[in-house]
Order: C-alpha cells, then structure tokens, then sequence
C-alpha cells in the first residue's frame, strides 16, 4: 500500500529504496516561498543504521504491514533470548542488540510487546513498570535522614538502581522501566 509522504507517521515500516525501514520521526515543513517537503529519519531492519531523508510531500511511499504480538521471557539461551507467545506456545529467539536495554528488566514470565516486520522481530516493547526483588541492598546508616536519602540496591536482573533506605534485601519494588527509577514498594 503506498501513501503520501504526508501520511508518514511515527512508528510506520516503509520500503524505502528495497530496504525495510522504520520512522523514528517526521516533520513537515513549508519553508518561505518553497514547496512544502517532508523530513524524516528511518531506521533499517536489516542494518539498524538511522538516516534522515527528505520526500516531497506529494511522493509516494511503500508501507509495509507491520504486526505487534503480546509475548512472554522465557529463558536465556547463551547469549540470545527466548521468548514465547502464550496463546500458542511458538518461541522467539532474539539477539542481545535486539533486545537492547529491555534485558534489564526482564524475569521470567515478563509480559512484553514484540514487533515484526515480514515475520522478522524488529523490536521489543517492555511495560512502563516492573515488579523485581532486591538481592543486595547495604543497611542505611543511622542518621543518614537529610532530604530524600537513596543508597544502592542490585535487583534480580543484576541492574542496580538507587532505592530509599528502608528498602530491604529480599523486597520487591516497582521500577519505572522509561528512567530506571525507584517508584514504590510492591
């Protein structure tokens, strides 16, 4: 299906030069006496590099379908990681660039968001919030009660992030998984 540069949207998969892309942005511009364009930054699939490019607004643009699957972290398996979907039970494997940063918050049974683009995952959504336990978190001193006081806490995952004093080795807290932030206890 082809549409106007004008229609790009945010998070849209185009053909663009007989390579699968990603909108990362769009922004249409009308400069002075000039003819309006559009300029956009796509990602390739297949390299992952990011280029911007500008389209004239009347151009046409190939979209390519793109499908979202509600899945579940299984395992590790060496260095890739297993996902599987829960209405069927088919397992994904994807790569550690794949999964990126989300690796920090994934425990077993981790409910996540998987994209795919001609049945190739292309990226992985974790929820806003985590529930993790604290594995090692050092006893707060005494006395150390100044405006909002945090000190080091290594979650199950193995990230540490910083957490109030009172939180305790073995609790399990809600991280904010966009800032990787201390929210509440769980």
């Amino acid at each position: 299906m082809a549409v106007n540069a004008s229609e790009l949207r945010r998070g849209m998969a185009v053909d663009f030069n007989g390579d699968i892309s990603v909108v990362l942005d769009v922004q249409h511009r009308t400069p002075g006496n000039l003819r309006a364009f559009v300029q956009a930054s796509l990602r390739s699939v297949k390299t992952g590099k990011s280029s911007d490019i500008r389209f004239s607004s009347q151009q046409k643009i190939e979209v390519v379908p793109m499908m979202t699957t509600k899945m579940e972290y299984s395992y590790k398996d060496g260095q890739d990681y297993v996902f599987t979907d829960p209405e069927n039970y088919e397992t994904v494997t994807l790569t550690p660039e794949l999964v990126g940063d989300a690796k920090n918050w994934l425990v077993e049974n981790a409910p996540v968001t998987v994209t795919f683009i001609e049945e190739k995952a292309v990226s992985i959504e974790v929820p806003a919030s985590v529930v993790l336990t604290v594995t090692d978190s050092p006893e707060g001193i005494r006395g150390d009660s100044a405006n909002n006081v945090q000190k080091p806490a290594t979650l199950e995952t193995g990230i540490t992030v910083q957490v109030p004093l009172f939180i305790k080795t073995g609790e399990k807290i809600k991280i904010d998984t966009r800032t990787g932030k201390y929210m509440e206890r769980a």
